[in-house]
Parts: structure tokens; sequence; C-alpha cells
């Protein structure tokens, strides 16, 4: 998705992001093995920092991908775009482009390992004022190290050109795996299972001092396993350290408002993870046990960025927003998700800005099949008006964070702790991971000649 500059000078007093404007989201379908259906921005500069010493991600520590970067470092110093060879361009963005790849000459009796290689032409970037965006999101992937977030292999420059080595997601993204759903949207059980993962990538930024402002389909990936990837940094800005707080917690979980015709129905898991019924006695220790928020609730900025179907009214007004921001569109995303749409949009993006601030929230009609899954809707028709608040102040999670938002009833039973553990709604299959949509390779076969000689710099890489 192309982003249009609207300004020429920053108003961000806590970030350096640059104010821009994405263009609202179009209709058309990624290539299902896309790393990303819309911006694709790195941050490059000479003076990174030490990352790129070996260093490992804790959690990703053992994977093969991490043993063939360490291999390069050990036999040649420093990895180089010449270690690679690139395979095709899967994705694209408001700053650079995003190649599928892999290493060259990779050791003998070992699975292939692909890589997604992001490029950026710094003079390019720079030229259009956008190098503050991209600083901001090397820095940010340099320090995060989190399953649903991405992992940082490598970086290097060559020329112009800097680039970063991260991890490929063969499953495309939520918006066109959306497209693939019965009547263009995914089932209430699909998207808990998205929005819990997204809920704790988020609970992680925050905890972090980094506030998103980005999410929405287009940037949720989907990896070989099935679980999802946050991805696109560059409209993200980071604040002072956030220092943990305990704050003893005597309140039950969050209920449901009744509104108007809904009516109080059993919870059922949905889930595998959703389930066990507490005792009396767990239940009342859950009520007197103590919660730890990490929020950046004074985080402030004043830039005009985002995507304009997902911009929350603070940011519209010009008032100043902080990290409540990815609250409302957490509501969004859910909606769109659900509904398969989003719940502002307008006939233009002029419109679509006038419903934010002042259209009231409505719901579309859709076939509910049993009372269960009329339950269901309920309990997330509640989670989005809560997300939904237009006063930022009044909105779930603006002061406690993902802690609140957790303990809401349609999250009611998620084991938070094994989420990794259940098997996702889908899985990318062998064929979509290395081939594409008609059965065509999409990994092309060289001869042992092309495999052997060094990779040739093409004058120039595509950028936007």
């Amino acid at each position: 998705m192309p982003t249009t500059n609207l300004y020429d000078s920053d108003k961000d007093s806590t970030t350096s992001s640059s104010l821009t404007m994405p263009s609202t989201i179009t209709t058309t379908t990624t290539n299902i093995s896309s790393f990303s259906s819309c911006r694709s921005s790195v941050s490059f500069s000479t003076e990174l920092t030490n990352f790129s010493n070996s260093q490992k991600k804790p959690h990703k520590s053992n994977q093969l991908e991490w043993e063939l970067i360490k291999r390069i470092r050990v036999e040649s110093g420093q990895v180089k775009l010449e270690h690679f060879r690139l395979l095709r361009r899967v994705g694209g963005g408001d700053i650079g482009s995003v190649y599928l790849c892999e290493v060259r000459n990779p050791v003998v009796g070992l699975p292939q390992c692909f890589y997604a290689m992001k490029v950026v032409d710094r003079e390019a970037v720079e030229i259009r004022k956008k190098l503050q965006r991209a600083e901001m999101e090397k820095e940010i992937l340099g320090i995060i190290d989190h399953p649903f977030l991405p992992t940082l292999y490598a970086q290097f420059e060559a020329k112009h050109y800097s680039c970063l080595v991260m991890e490929y997601c063969p499953g495309g993204d939520l918006h066109a795996l959306r497209q693939r759903q019965p009547g263009k949207r995914f089932s209430i059980s699909s998207t808990k299972f998205y929005a819990a993962e997204i809920l704790l990538a988020l609970e992680y930024l925050h905890m972090m001092g980094i506030v998103y402002r980005d999410l929405k389909p287009e940037n949720v990936l989907v990896r070989s396993d099935g679980h999802i990837m946050l991805s696109d940094f560059d409209l993200s800005f980071k604040c002072d350290e956030v220092v943990p707080t305990l704050i003893k917690s005597k309140t039950k979980s969050i209920a449901r408002t009744p509104r108007n015709s809904y009516c109080a129905m059993p919870i059922q898991p949905v889930l595998s993870c959703f389930s066990s019924h507490k005792t009396q006695q767990e239940q009342e220790f859950q009520e007197r046990s103590q919660e730890m928020v990490a929020e950046p609730i004074n985080a402030r900025s004043k830039s005009f960025v985002g995507t304009h179907e997902y911009l929350a009214p603070e940011v519209i007004s010009g008032q100043g927003h902080g990290s409540a921001v990815d609250w409302w569109t957490l509501g969004v995303f859910l909606y769109e998700l659900i509904f398969g749409t989003s719940p502002f949009k307008g006939e233009n993006n002029e419109k679509t800005l006038v419903n934010i601030l002042k259209k009231p929230l409505t719901f579309p009609r859709i076939a509910i099949t049993s009372n269960k899954e009329y339950d269901e809707m309920v309990k997330v028709q509640d989670l989005i008006c809560r997300l939904l608040v237009k006063n930022p102040k009044k909105r779930i999670g603006s002061l406690k964070g993902s802690v609140e938002i957790k303990k809401h009833e349609f999250f009611k039973g998620v084991n938070w702790a094994l989420i990794r553990s259940i098997k996702p709604p889908q899985v990318p299959s062998d064929l979509v991971k290395l081939r594409g949509v008609r059965g065509a390779s999409v990994v092309p076969k060289l001869s042992k000649k092309q495999r052997e000689e060094p990779y040739q710099i093409p004058q120039y890489f595509d950028y936007f």
C-alpha cells in the first residue's frame, strides 16, 4: 500500500517519525507467498548497534536459519549480499522492497532455508525525507525478541542499498487470507486466535516503550506453522523506558455490557486453548492477586500517521495521542476480520475521517447458526465497543493496557502461556510454501555454474 506525504515538517513531540498518511486499503488480493502486502520499510545507517555481532534472539537461538548465518560469520567475518541468492520479489511498501532469498552453497544434507530480505535505497529514502522512519524501524527490529514479532538475522550494505535479512513468512498476510475465507470473513474462533496472539505482541511492544500505530490485516503475516508475525514498524515510535507497576486486583473478569436485544448466555470454549473450570479457591485467589502493568501511558506524539480506516479519533484531531491508539486499531482489526469491512469506511478518505470522529458504531447482520456462536458474537461485539470508544481516556486498555483487555469475557479461558502450542486455524501447506497459486514453482532451478558464481548487484532495486 503506497504512502502519501502530507507534510514536509515533523510535528512529533516524542519521536522522529515523519508526517505521512497512507492511502486506504485496496481490495487487491496479495500473493499468498508475499512477505507483506503493504508498507515494507527498513532503516539503515552505517552506525548500527552491535546486533550483527552474531547476537542471537533467545527464543530462536536453535534455528537452522541462525546456524547458517553463524557459519557465514565464522567463515567470512561478516554477512554480505554475495552470500545470498535472490529468488524473486515477494512484496514491497512505502520505503523498500522485499525479496525471497536463500544462502548460497548451503551445508550439504541440511534442509533448504529461506529468508526475506528487505532492501532500501538510502539515497531515495533520504530524498523523500523518510530516513527517520527507516531508522526507527531498524532500531526497533534490533531490540525486539518475541515469538510473534520479526526475527532479524543480519544486516549489511551494498553500495547505496541497505538490506535486512529477516524471517520469511510463506503464509502471506491476513488480508489476503481473509479474501479466501467463506464470505470473505473469518469465523469468531479464528478471529479469537489471531487477536490473542496480536494482543501478546502489542503487550510486549508496549512493555518495551513502543507504540505500534499500524495494526491492520496487511501487516499481520502468517508463518509456516500458522502462527502470526506482526510486521512493518516504520510508523511506530519509541518513548522513554516503561517502568512496570504492580497493582492489586480485587475485581473479577470484565463482564460484557447488556445491549438492547443481547442476552446473557453461558460461555463455552471455542478453541482448544480455552479450557479449565476454576474452583472457588482459584477464583478467589485470582481476585486477590497482583497484576503487573507495563503500559507507556505517558507516551505522546502528534504525528499524523496511519491508514485512514484505522486512524484513531485522537490522531485525526491532532491534539496528541499515546499507546491507546493501538487498542483502537485492535478494535477496527477485530471488526474487519469478523465482518469483512472496517467500521467507519466512507466513500472517500475525507468521509472516512468524518465517520471516525462522528459516526456511532454499528454492526451488520450476519448469519448465526447456533446459540454458542450467538453468545460469542455478543462477547466480541462488546469488546469491539469498548475498544472503539472515541474518548481515549475511557477506552479499554488506556490505563492498564493488555491486562485489562485479557480479562474481557471474549478471551475468558485463554491459556496465554501455552498459546504457541495451540494448532492455528489454518497452516500453510507445503504447496503454498514453495509453489504459486497455479502450481508453478516460484523457486527457479539454477545450474551449477549459476549456483557458484557471485551475486551481481543490479543497477537498481525496485523502490517506491
